[in-house]
């Protein structure tokens, strides 16, 4: 698989493994989880602009 195609792929994941756990936190009032959900979403939402970086320059 392309690494570009790997990147998103796993952004998206990331994406919504985050928004799950910002859910949880909020749910359970646990402002640790919900932070690490935040977190989590943009550390996806990075990787996944990084495999549209790659698609575009070729990699």
């Amino acid at each position: 698989m392309k690494s570009s195609i790997r990147d998103k792929a796993e952004g998206k994941f990331h994406q919504m493994k985050g928004k799950v756990k910002e859910v949880a936190g909020d749910l359970t009032d646990n402002p640790k989880l919900e932070a690490e959900g935040t977190g989590e979403k943009m550390v996806g939402k990075a990787q996944e602009n990084m495999g549209k970086v790659k698609k575009v320059w070729g990699k």
